[in-house]
């Protein structure tokens, strides 16, 4: 976590901010958030994050009493006062303190900036693995803060060497804890189109792509598929080569897979440089 967040209205040291223990954040586990990464101190596909984010707040009854104007405003602050070259900001809007301890109310913004690891560069190279859990995250649509499932699930997928899951229901996937997913056979792109959160780094591979399929998508499909990889803003596009205890294509990072990789990077150089 870097020093300077904004809180009460305004930049402070991160170590000054607090929260009501009341607060619906707190007591239920009701608030929103998003988190976007800098590069080269330019917040990269800043609009559509905020484009998200205010609709989260609309869609979750939770006051937002800040302009897309003034978050961006913000937000140029707290690069600049953190020396955010290249790292993430995170927007976190609580579910406020209601009278009934239950219904959204006023709730307080949040955007702390932070220090950003990305995945190890073995995983690009020869990809990871998947847990298959049989789940569906509540109001997918939504970035909500609740993450108590996975979170305490997260210890028994590190024991069985995976990076991550893949959540499924009535033999249909859908998304991992926190990235979208992709699957290639036979060239053609494909993604799940319902129980998904709309990323937007998958936004911006389908864009890269052009053609993208998307559809149901059957959980042994998946297992067939020749490349299968996930979309997040905090690891851009990793190659998933097992699910379980099955290994995906002949077990090695796929050339599909490689080439939109490389040109979504080409895309931020395009944007940040």
């Amino acid at each position: 976590m870097k020093p300077f967040c904004f809180a009460d209205g305004k930049i402070i040291p991160v170590e000054a901010a607090t929260i009501h223990p009341m607060d619906l954040a707190v007591i239920r586990g009701y608030g929103i958030f998003d988190f976007f990464r800098t590069v080269n101190y330019q917040p990269l596909f800043l609009e559509f994050y905020l484009d998200r984010f205010i609709a989260s707040a609309a869609k979750t009854f939770i006051p937002l009493d800040y302009s897309r104007e003034q978050l961006r405003q913000i937000i140029t602050e707290l690069i600049d006062k953190n020396d955010l070259k290249e790292g993430g900001l995170r927007m976190v809007l609580t579910g406020g303190i209601s009278e009934n301890h239950f219904s959204p109310a006023q709730g307080k913004l949040f955007i702390f900036a932070e220090s950003l690891i990305f995945p190890a560069q073995e995983k690009y190279e020869k990809g990871i693995k998947l847990l298959s859990v049989e789940y569906v995250r509540s109001i997918a649509e939504i970035k909500t803060t609740n993450y108590a499932y996975p979170v305490w699930h997260s210890v028994q997928w590190k024991e069985a060497g995976a990076e991550d899951v893949i959540y499924h229901m009535n033999g249909e996937i859908s998304e991992s804890s926190r990235s979208n997913i992709f699957i290639i056979k036979d060239g053609q792109v494909s993604t799940p189109d319902k129980h998904v959160l709309h990323g937007i780094t998958r936004k911006h591979v389908m864009d890269i792509v052009g053609e993208v399929a998307i559809r149901p998508i059957n959980f042994e499909e998946m297992l067939e598929a020749d490349e299968v990889f996930i979309t997040s803003t905090t690891k851009v596009l990793l190659p998933v080569n097992q699910v379980d205890n099955r290994v995906i294509g002949n077990g090695k990072v796929g050339k599909k897979t490689l080439d939109i990789l490389e040109k979504f990077k080409a895309l931020e150089k395009e944007l940040c440089y």
